[in-house]
C-alpha cells in the first residue's frame, strides 16, 4: 500500500513526512485522511513530546492536487476543503503539543498555510512561500485569511493574497511570517535541535500556552486575564511544575515528563 504519509520517531520527536514527492507533496483526500490519522496518533501517544511536519523530496507541499478536483468523479469542492484542510488545521491548532513545520522546499497554497498553522516554522533559505490561490481564481484557505493579517498586518496580507508573489524564506522571516530561515546545509540539524529542545520542556504547560495564545486572538483583556488564571491554576497542579520548582531550589537541570 502506497503511504502518502511517512512517520519516523527520533527520541520524543515524531516526524510526519508528506510523501507524494512526484506531485510536490500536494494533497488529495487520501493523503489528508492519512495525515489526520497520524496527527491523532501523535496527540494521544505520551512518548511523543513534539511533532515535526516536513516534506519528502524537493517540496514541502504544493497545496491541493488539482488532478483530484478536475477529475470526472471529483469530490465536491466544499467536501475537499472541509475534510482535507479545515479538519487538519483544527487538529493541529488544538494539539496540546508543539508542532514545528520544517519547510524543505516550496510551500504553496494550502501547503503554505499548513506551515503557518504550526507553532514554529523553520525553512531552508532556498525554500519559498506562495499564496497561489489568486492565480487560479480562488481565495486563501486552510486558515490563510486568519493567519496572514495576524502575522504580517492587513496591508501586506492582502498583497500576498492578491498578487500571489513568491516570498523567499529570508523575506518571510524578516516580515514575521515564519520563525526562522536557515542555511540549507544546517537545516536538518537546526530542525532536530529545535524539536528536541521543545520535547524536553514541560509539554503540558506548552499546550496550555498554545491554547491561550490562540483563544486570546478573539477575546478582550479581561477575558484573557481570566483565562490565564484558569490555565495557570491547571499548570500549577502538574508534575512538571513540581519538578521545575524542585530543580530550581536544588540548582539542577529539570527533568520534565510532560505531565
Amino acid at each position: 500500500m502506497n503511504q502518502s504519509i511517512q512517520v519516523e520517531n527520533q527520541g520524543a520527536v515524531r516526524f510526519i513526512k508528506l510523501n507524494r514527492p512526484e506531485a510536490f507533496n500536494s494533497f488529495d483526500m487520501k493523503m489528508g485522511r492519512q495525515f489526520q490519522t497520524e496527527l491523532d496518533a501523535s496527540a494521544t501517544d505520551d512518548s511523543v513530546r513534539c511533532i515535526v511536519i516536513t516534506g519528502m523530496g524537493r517540496a514541502f507541499c504544493a497545496g491541493q492536487d488539482l488532478k483530484e478536483v478536475t477529475a470526472p468523479d471529483a469530490p465536491n469542492f466544499k467536501v475537499i476543503v472541509e475534510e482535507t484542510y479545515n479538519t487538519s488545521i483544527r487538529k493541529m491548532c488544538s494539539m496540546r503539543k508543539p508542532i514545528v513545520a520544517a519547510v524543505n522546499g516550496v510551500a504553496a497554497g494550502a501547503g503554505a498555510n499548513i506551515a503557518l498553522a504550526c507553532d514554529l516554522t523553520i525553512a531552508k533559505e532556498s525554500a519559498s512561500f506562495i499564496q497561489a490561490f489568486s492565480k487560479i481564481g480562488l481565495i486563501p484557505d486552510s486558515g490563510g485569511t486568519w493567519w496572514l493579517p495576524r502575522l504580517v498586518g492587513m496591508q501586506r496580507a492582502k498583497a500576498l493574497a492578491f498578487f500571489g508573489d513568491k516570498v523567499s524564506a529570508k523575506d518571510a522571516e524578516n516580515m514575521g511570517l515564519i520563525y526562522k530561515s536557515v542555511q540549507d546545509e544546517d537545516f536538518d540539524n537546526v530542525v532536530l535541535e529545535t524539536a528536541t529542545r521543545l520535547s524536553k520542556l514541560p509539554t503540558y504547560a506548552l499546550g496550555l500556552t498554545k491554547t491561550a495564545f490562540h483563544e486570546g486572538m478573539s477575546c478582550n483583556l479581561e477575558e484573557q486575564l481570566e483565562r490565564e488564571l484558569d490555565y495557570q491554576f491547571r499548570a500549577a497542579d502538574s508534575e512538571d511544575y513540581a519538578e521545575g520548582v524542585a530543580s530550581f531550589l536544588e540548582k539542577r537541570a529539570p527533568n520534565f515528563k510532560g505531565k
